[in-house]
């Protein structure tokens, strides 16, 4: 079938849908919607860029637009080393998609060993080519290049390891994305081919009515096939000619949801979505504050692309983990992209990243997972640049950098302080905390490093000499670091009055 054939039956259907579920197509309906707890307590996703375009392996995951505009790098690439486009077109990098080494369930392994709660393979990029079994097209992977359903396969896997699965779609942005072709490449005009490079329009024009009602129905055919419970979207469906769609995409989705006794998340990025009926998402960036409403910022382990590539400008396993601490305390939620290789392995490098993530977190994971943010997000010298694309340099956080994190209990609360750095004289030194500073009016019950307790048992912590001024909590810590980044350490916030014991306030 052609991508663009009008469906009548399949709008009809996603119309039932909406007629018979609890939200319906308006933004005041939408605003009923609540962010799930599960996703409000992960705080860490991993997001999969994979694709025809990691067969080239060149600049980035853009390539298929980049061969074809003149001038660029990816154009004089291509042709250096497959020829001009006319005789060697994007489409011929799929039967070299093979995906031969793809393991799913090591893939979920390792994401389970990082300390991911939730997966996001990317379902189609900005290329046009399904990495799912999409009934619209040909252009897939069950069809061309693996011959295999590689995000169902991959689905599976993460839900077996007991993490949530979620879906990217990039659809959006195909409707420009190989308009360089034309001036290029015959194919792109081809009607045999139309279906993959088209429409091949220029990024001003708004799309059409045919193009907005497949992408609708591609968008519900990955719902129902796959139950995914986060739909990540890109940039570009926050133009005006998308907003109908975007709502009955909305309701359809969380009506289906609702069917499945499930709680689901959309993340969209500028206002592409009205504010309250969806989550926000800040693409490589940050916030400078507390943000009162749940985000999220999705980043890279590469600051200079999201797939695999040959030169890529790797962070450091102590960047991710500044990424993730300084997220976490602002009310964010960190969603950790890799670029598998075509071949479906996963770079060694890439690997090293996540599992000293996964390290930090089997001891830290306390100070992450189900916690809220404070009344500030922490305290210190660095400054973090909020907005967009601002990971081109690390935060570089120091010993004196805190984060803070809180758990609330019925008679007492867990305030978690968390640096990456080790205070190098073996004190951490928590200015927030000290009497003069006014932001807590309950005594310290007591202080535990966490990882410091029994070996190998996620929620304990060893007891911290600790001493209160005015102008710091001073927290001594043990000889013996707990991890290669840093320290958590879980403070106990309650009533002197009311009697506390020690196990109530390391393993409650």
């Amino acid at each position: 079938m052609n991508s663009t054939t009008r469906n009548d039956d399949e709008l009809a259907h996603i119309r039932a849908v909406i007629d018979q579920g609890p939200f319906e197509a308006t933004w005041e309906s939408l605003r009923e919607y609540g962010v799930p707890t599960w996703y409000l307590d992960a705080k860490l996703g991993i997001f999969i860029h994979w694709g025809v375009y990691s067969v080239p392996g060149f600049g980035n995951e853009w390539y298929a637009r980049n061969m074809y505009r003149q001038g660029t790098p990816s154009f004089n690439h291509h042709v250096e080393t497959y020829g001009p486009p006319s005789a060697f077109g994007y489409k011929d990098f799929i039967p070299d998609f093979t995906m031969k080494d793809f393991d799913p369930p090591e893939w979920a392994r390792l994401f389970y060993q990082a300390g991911a709660q939730f997966v996001v393979p990317v379902a189609e990029h900005h290329d046009g080519f399904a990495l799912y079994d999409e009934p619209r097209t040909e252009w897939k992977t069950t069809t061309m290049g693996p011959g295999r359903d590689i995000f169902g396969d991959l689905a599976d896997a993460v839900r077996r390891r007991g993490m949530t699965v979620g879906a990217s779609s990039h659809r959006a942005e195909h409707w420009f994305y190989m308009g360089g072709g034309n001036r290029f490449d015959s194919d792109v005009r081809d009607p045999r081919y139309v279906d993959f490079y088209g429409p091949a329009m220029r990024e001003e024009t708004d799309p059409n009515e045919e193009f907005l009602e497949d992408w609708l129905i591609r968008t519900t055919h990955i719902i129902d096939r796959y139950r995914p419970q986060v739909l990540w979207f890109d940039w570009w469906i926050e133009r005006p000619a998308f907003k109908p769609y975007l709502k009955l995409l909305a309701a359809y989705y969380y009506n289906r949801a609702a069917e499945w006794g499930r709680s689901v998340v959309i993340n969209y990025k500028f206002d592409a979505f009205a504010e309250g009926t969806a989550v926000f998402d800040v693409e490589r960036g940050a916030q400078t504050g507390i943000r009162e409403d749940v985000w999220q910022n999705d980043t890279s382990v590469s600051r200079n692309s999201w797939s695999s590539v040959s030169d890529q400008d790797y962070k450091s396993p102590k960047d991710v983990v500044d990424e993730l601490v300084d997220v976490v305390s602002k009310n964010g939620v960190l969603l950790l992209n890799i670029g598998p290789n075509a071949d479906g392995t996963i770079p060694g490098e890439q690997r090293r990243i996540l599992e000293g993530l996964g390290a930090w977190l089997a001891v830290n994971g306390e100070a992450i997972y189900g916690t809220r943010p404070w009344k500030v997000f922490g305290e210190g010298p660095t400054r973090v640049q909020g907005g967009s694309f601002t990971d081109s340099t690390a935060l570089g956080l120091t010993h004196e950098d805190i984060r803070f994190t809180c758990r609330e209990l019925p008679d007492q609360s867990y305030l978690y302080a968390t640096t990456t750095v080790w205070p190098p004289d073996g004190v951490l030194r928590i200015k927030s905390l000290g009497r003069a500073s006014g932001l807590s009016d309950e005594d310290v019950l007591g202080v535990g490093v966490l990882g410091a307790g029994r070996a190998g048992d996620f929620d304990t912590a060893d007891e911290a000499p600790f001493e209160i001024s005015d102008g710091e909590l001073a927290v001594v810590l043990p000889e013996t670091r707990t991890t290669e980044h840093g320290v958590s350490v879980r403070i106990v916030l309650g009533d002197k009055k009311k009697e506390v014991r020690r196990s109530d306030y390391l393993h409650g």
